[in-house]
């Protein structure tokens, strides 16, 4: 029994890697036809591979930009944008160099990638988000950095400001949260050690919080949210937008908050001050309410 599953196990594993050099001879046969100006026979070859869920990245991408390559040789314009977009989705850092693609290829990818980056924005946001919430700091961090090479990206054309300034606090705390504890100092010697006190009852499990997005979640609604005007004896010394982060309990009330982006000292006081007197109708989770972490943008008016 025992040499008739190693003998199943040496024959999956022989499959395994056949079939992963079936498909890279397919791919490099399919550039050759392409390369041959037989895009037919070349799109024919791409059709018939089927990459598994478990392929490198790469692979696929390397499928489906042949495959619009080839259709867009044909004149199948529509088929060849569904492949470009394929082709952003699994990079979208991707952009095809001269030596790559025609002028004509260049062109369609710009399109379609200019399409597509906003929305692949907001996907990456929510992930890095929500693995700093999870306190995954390190690939908060990696996420964050990410996002913010994408939003610098030149077919982004600034369209997503707000969303940067955001992502590049959020990528700060990560990078903060992440960084190695200092390394103890040496300790002297020193007399016995005391005998340990008594054990200290365990803290109640704090309240999970909530930011957005999550299924069966309702956000809270503002009841009451007056932000004070700007003093006479500061204006024109304040900036014209800042972000002020608050925690929303169960009975809508504000329990919690703080500036991602200050104003000035003096304003940013009386902001956080009347936040306190905010009233909301609280988020629920499934009809129980819960506690909301909101990001509110305070935007003054211009001088």
């Amino acid at each position: 029994m025992k040499k008739f599953l190693i003998a199943l196990l040496v024959i999956g594993a022989a499959t395994t890697v056949a079939a992963q050099e079936r498909d890279g001879n397919s791919i490099s046969a399919a550039r050759d036809l392409y390369a041959s100006a037989r895009y037919d026979e070349a799109l024919a070859v791409l059709n018939g591979l089927r990459p598994s869920q478990n392929a490198a990245p790469t692979e696929r991408k390397a499928i489906e930009q042949y495959r619009s390559l080839c259709l867009l040789a044909l004149g199948r314009g529509t088929e060849a944008e569904s492949a470009i977009a394929a082709v952003v989705t699994v990079d979208p850092f991707f952009v095809p160099t001269e030596t790559e693609a025609s002028p004509r290829v260049r062109a369609a990818f710009t399109d379609v990638r200019t399409r597509l980056l906003p929305n692949i924005a907001t996907t990456m946001y929510a992930a890095a988000r929500q693995s700093y919430e999870r306190k995954e700091h390190a690939v908060a961090e990696k996420r964050f950095r990410e996002l913010i090479t994408l939003l610098d990206d030149p077919q982004m054309n600034s369209r997503m400001g707000d969303m940067r300034t955001v992502a590049a606090g959020f990528l700060e705390l990560a990078t903060a949260a992440a960084a190695p504890p200092p390394e103890p100092k040496a300790v002297e010697p020193s007399a016995p050690a005391a005998p340990p006190p008594p054990p200290v009852p365990a803290k109640p499990k704090e309240p999970v919080i909530y930011i957005g997005g999550e299924p069966g979640l309702v956000a809270p609604v503002a009841i009451r949210q007056v932000v004070p005007n700007v003093p006479a004896s500061v204006a024109g010394m304040t900036r014209d937008r800042g972000f002020l982060e608050i925690v929303i309990d169960e009975q809508g009330r504000v329990i919690s908050g703080g500036l991602r982006n200050a104003i000035h000292p003096m304003y940013d006081s009386l902001l956080l001050n009347a936040a306190k007197d905010w009233k909301y109708r609280p988020a629920t989770m499934n009809g129980t309410p819960v506690r909301f972490r909101k990001l509110i943008q305070i935007t003054l008016p211009h001088r």
